[in-house]
């Protein structure tokens, strides 16, 4: 089961098995955006805080990040907002 306001597995794995000679241009454009979104989600969400199932997922689908630390959290570590920061 995928995590809160991510794409779930069974919409990865249905849209990998359609070939793109067999989708409308507005399928090719909707998986193209919920991809992005899903890997923006994955990317902003630190590691700890994803379920083992979701870390699974975004390993198989190369969607995971390397750090603990989220982007927003690094946004705001940077301009001294972040914990980081005393």
């Amino acid at each position: 089961m995928s995590d809160n306001n991510r794409q779930s597995f069974t919409d990865k794995a249905s849209s990998a098995m359609k070939p793109d000679s067999e989708k409308s241009t507005f399928e090719k454009a909707s998986d193209s955006m919920k991809g992005n979104m899903d890997s923006l989600a994955s990317s902003m969400q630190p590691n700890s805080q994803k379920s083992t199932s979701q870390k699974i997922g975004d390993s198989v689908s190369s969607n995971s990040n390397h750090n603990d630390e989220s982007l927003l959290n690094k946004a705001k570590n940077a301009v001294g907002l972040g914990q980081n920061n005393n």
